[in-house]
Parts: C-alpha cells; sequence; structure tokens
C-alpha cells in the first residue's frame, strides 16, 4: 500500500478525514500547535500541517478509490498527468517522528534569543525569560551597558 494525498474543501479536513476513516481507508491529517497572538493576546491552537491537504493509505487496485472523490469534504486526488501522486512511506513516517518532536518543544523558551518588532525596543535582540500573564512577556536586554529586564507585549516578540 502506497500514500497518496487528497485536497479537501476549505476548512473541511475534519469531516474529510472523519468520513474517510467511516469507510476504513488509512487517513492521516497532520496537525500542530500554533501559538499566535491575537488582538495581543497569546492563543495556541491545532492548526493542519498541510492546510487543504490530508493522506490515505491504498492499494492502487483497491475499489475504494471509486469513493474517494464522492466522500464528504473531499475535493480530489492530487494527481499529475491522471496519474495519482504516490508519497514514500518515509516520508509520511519522517512527518510522524517530526510532530512528535514539535509536540514536545512547543512555544518559546526561556534562553531563546528573539527579536523585538514594536515599541521603544524596537529592532532590538533579547533573549526571552518568561511569560507574564497572557498579554506580557519578560525578555532580557543590553541596555546602557548592562543587561536589563524589561516587560514587553506579546506581540513584540518575534522569533
Amino acid at each position: 500500500m502506497t500514500w497518496y494525498a487528497l485536497q479537501h474543501k476549505p476548512a473541511q479536513g475534519d469531516r474529510a478525514a472523519a468520513h474517510l476513516q467511516n469507510q476504513d481507508i488509512v487517513c492521516f491529517y497532520p496537525k500542530i500547535n500554533v501559538e499566535k497572538v491575537k488582538a495581543g493576546k497569546r492563543v495556541r491552537k491545532l492548526e493542519p500541517l498541510f492546510p487543504g491537504y490530508l493522506f490515505v493509505n491504498l492499494d492502487q487496485t483497491d475499489p475504494m478509490w471509486a469513493k474517494l472523490r464522492s466522500t464528504r469534504g473531499v475535493v480530489r486526488v492530487v494527481a499529475f498527468s491522471n496519474t495519482p501522486a504516490a508519497i514514500s512511506d518515509d516520508i509520511i513516517q519522517h512527518i510522524k517522528n517530526s510532530l512528535d518532536s514539535v509536540a514536545q518543544q512547543g512555544g518559546i523558551k526561556p534562553g531563546q534569543a528573539v527579536h523585538l518588532s514594536e515599541g521603544a525596543f524596537e529592532g532590538i535582540e533579547a533573549i526571552f525569560q518568561a511569560y507574564e500573564g497572557e498579554e506580557r512577556a519578560i525578555v532580557l536586554i543590553q541596555f546602557m551597558q548592562k543587561q536589563q529586564l524589561v516587560k514587553v507585549p506579546v506581540s513584540a516578540i518575534k522569533e
């Protein structure tokens, strides 16, 4: 059996994956936790690693091929010259392994170098120390020949 990519309808990846699994089709819809700043607040959200796409594991002779395009949420099988594009099992395994390591990392770590992108310290490099609530962070900057702890909005920090 080989892996193939499917394109799903906008915002219907979970629906497509659920319907494929209900048909006993092996499906892989990789997602990662993404930390974003929304309205000045730090928000963690689970998002698809490949927006618009998911993967299925099928044999070329499997009768389920006929049902793929009519599955709810699925737009098409990714193909080149009318031939479904096969994806190596090694690549899918590498993605799975990478997801495991990303899940363990999560967010900005204390001691990580960051850039400040707004406010009085715009353009200065800093060392992240800690979050202070949802909207502020404490960073260490080099200022006036001394290291200073400074509180900045989370939205001002760029990795």
